[in-house]
């Protein structure tokens, strides 16, 4: 659907509200855009701060997610800890494609930061999608696996994929740690960078290191 200047108009899922959305960075309508993806039970105000720790030069856009949660938002319903019902990921991922498509003209590159419950959402958008994204950064959290998004080997071929996780993360089930990180590294395809240290379910010195560097390079 398009406007009647030809631009193309947000298509937001009807059961859906319209997204909050904190900004840091670059103003620019053209700048590369990185969008922040929180976790279970937060929003976007919590994660916003990051842009802070992440390189200049980029525009940094947090948004919230549309189901409420615990006194925060989820992107999903849960069958259980990193397992989406697939239908309820297949709404959020409209809705939120919808929003995307407002802000971010085709040619202006998207790179998507998640954590956690944001960190599945964005693989799910990633194995969904894997040409639109300039980057996709996995963080403490597991890909959507079993939750109608293919998972076929090769399915991330040439994407940029960002992993991070802790070898005590006790919050995210360790089979679909696992799962995750033998997928990525075996069987996706993807241009994979991966971080792996003692840490557990937040982000270390060292992961911000590297997804610091791993952003530089796909931001420009």
């Amino acid at each position: 659907m398009t406007t009647t200047d030809g631009t193309p108009q947000p298509r937001m899922h009807p059961e859906f509200p319209a997204p909050a959305v904190a900004t840091r960075g670059s103003t620019d309508p053209a700048a590369p855009l990185v969008v922040l993806l929180h976790g279970r039970g937060s929003d976007e105000q919590q994660i916003i701060g990051l842009a802070d720790a992440l390189p200049a030069g980029p525009a940094y856009a947090a948004v919230r997610a549309p189901i409420g949660e615990g006194g925060g938002y989820a992107w999903f319903a849960n069958r259980g800890i990193g397992r989406p019902v697939a239908q309820s990921l297949r709404e959020t991922t409209d809705w939120f494609r919808g929003w995307l498509d407002g802000v971010a003209q085709p040619g202006r590159p998207v790179v998507l930061v998640g954590f956690s419950g944001g960190a599945a959402f964005a693989g799910g958008l990633l194995l969904d999608d894997p040409d639109r994204w300039a980057g996709v950064a996995v963080l403490y959290g597991t890909l959507p696996f079993d939750a109608g998004m293919p998972t076929t080997p090769g399915r991330l071929a040439g994407a940029s994929v960002f992993l991070a996780r802790g070898t005590n993360d006790t919050v995210i089930p360790a089979d679909l740690l696992a799962r995750t990180w033998e997928y990525a590294h075996t069987g996706s395809g993807a241009d994979l960078t991966a971080h792996r240290d003692a840490g557990g379910h937040g982000l270390t010195e060292g992961a911000l290191a590297a997804l610091r560097g791993w952003l530089a390079a796909r931001t420009g």
